[in-house]
Order: structure tokens, then C-alpha cells, then sequence
């Protein structure tokens, strides 16, 4: 899942946007690995959380209702053990962007691998509350409109840094309305939180990648393989982010409740 980095010669974004040559087929090829690991990442969280949800022996009646769990399903879904996955990938991106510079290429990529199976854990709740149907609907929905929206940033010739600030400070707004709403539960604005919350990553799919192209076009002389390795599932690990979130939202939009 490497990228071959022959330090192509270093230009600025806007020689990257101009068609360098050079600067192109390294910037190719980093893009290529951003979304070759966070294809697997995403990969895995899918795989785990179905098996986790198989393994939970979850037993429905003839109305789709949840009637019955193993002693597994109850360990994991109904006692404190469940806040522990809840978090456990919230402190895992913590750590992942603690100490970068001393780890190694390797460490960098099975930290984020083991994140994508910790989130896999976490959602796998998502098919106590979902139709299996419309997990897999919005899924597809989901995944192409990162598609668009991605692309989107990855060839716009408008700078997105100003659109940027904007979002991330919406994104801080939305993270203080979500704990507010644990306190003060409203559905109104639970609503307002999903609607806002699926324009908010959409619009940061597209920064973002534009963001990791012109981090790659600045650095591309300067960073050495591995430099260019770690940076390259870093940037996995903030489209990742951009597009399960994005799911997440559009879930709680489009999803049919069991």
C-alpha cells in the first residue's frame, strides 16, 4: 500500500495545479495510497462490525424486533463494556497524532488499521437499530457522494481554505450541540444536528482533500519515503473520518429503524 516517492521536484500548489509533470506523478501516486488505506480501513470496519453483530447470536421475531442476545451480544451491547468501544477509537486518534516523528512507517499503518477494527466494534450497534436494507442503502449513497464530493477537491481550482475554517468551526459548534443534546434530548434538535451534520462533512471531504493534495505538492521535495508513507495514512485516516461520519449522518437521515 506504498506510494513511490523518487523526490520528485518540489514545486507550489499551483505548480501542482499547472500539470508539473513531475509533481504529478508523485502527487498521483499519494493519492493513490490515501485512498488505497482508507479503502482497507474502511474494509475492515465494515467486516468487523458485521462479524461482531453475527457473533452477538442476535435473534429477532416475525416484526424485525430484537427479542434475544448471547451471553457475547449481552457483554457487548448491554453492560458498561459498551461506553469502552464507544470511546476507545476517540482515544485512539488521539494517539495516533501524539509522538508522529519517532514512529515508524509500519507502527503508523497497524495503529490505524486497529482504529478501523475498534470503530468496526462501535458501530456494529448501528444493526441493532438499522434494517440490515438500509445500512446497506445509504452505504452505497454514502460512498458515492464522497466520491463526487472528493473528487470535487482533488480538482477544483478554487482554494477551499476559507470554506475550511468555516466548516471546522461548524464542527466545533456540532460537537457542542451533540453534548448538549445528551442532557437535554430533543428530537427537533437531533434533526438540525444530522441535517447540519451532513452538510458539515460533506464540505470537509472536499477540503480536506484539497488540503492533503496541497500538503503533498509544498512538501514533496523535503520529505523522505517514509516521511511521504506516514503521511500518506494520516491522510487515510482524515478521509476516513470525513466519510464514516458522513455516513453516519446520512443514516440517521435515510435509515429505516427496526
Amino acid at each position: 500500500m506504498s506510494f513511490n516517492d523518487p523526490r520528485y521536484s518540489a514545486g507550489t500548489v499551483s505548480d501542482a495545479r499547472a500539470g508539473a509533470p513531475a509533481i504529478d506523478q508523485g502527487l498521483r501516486a499519494f493519492m493513490l495510497a490515501v485512498y488505497n488505506h482508507m479503502t482497507l480501513g474502511v474494509a475492515i470496519t465494515g467486516l468487523v462490525a458485521i462479524g461482531a453483530y453475527l457473533a452477538s447470536g442476535v435473534e429477532v421475531n416475525e416484526m424485525g424486533k430484537i427479542v434475544a442476545l448471547n451471553s457475547f451480544g449481552l457483554l457487548l451491547f448491554n453492560t458498561p463494556l459498551k461506553w469502552v468501544i464507544a470511546f476507545a477509537p476517540l482515544g485512539m486518534v488521539f494517539w495516533m497524532n501524539i509522538g508522529t516523528q519517532g514512529r515508524s512507517v509500519q507502527m503508523t499503518r497497524v495503529l490505524f488499521y486497529v482504529f478501523s477494527a475498534l470503530m468496526g466494534l462501535s458501530l456494529s450497534t448501528l444493526f441493532l437499530v438499522y434494517t440490515h436494507g438500509s445500512i446497506a442503502r445509504v452505504f452505497f449513497v454514502s460512498a458515492a457522494s464522497f466520491g463526487a464530493l472528493s473528487l470535487y477537491g482533488y480538482t477544483t481550482r478554487r482554494d477551499l481554505s476559507a470554506f475550511g475554517s468555516f466548516l471546522i468551526m461548524g464542527l466545533v459548534g456540532l460537537l457542542l450541540a451533540s453534548l448538549v443534546s445528551l442532557f437535554f434530548p430533543s428530537s427537533m434538535l437531533t434533526f438540525l444536528i444530522t441535517v447540519a451534520g451532513v452538510g458539515i462533512f460533506a464540505g470537509l471531504t472536499a477540503y480536506d482533500t484539497q488540503m492533503l493534495k496541497s500538503l503533498y505538492a509544498e512538501n514533496a521535495r523535503s520529505f523522505s519515503r517514509d516521511e511521504g508513507e506516514k503521511l500518506a495514512v494520516h491522510g487515510a485516516l482524515t478521509l476516513y473520518l470525513d466519510f464514516i461520519n458522513l455516513f453516519i449522518m446520512l443514516l440517521r437521515l435515510l435509515g429505516d429503524r427496526r
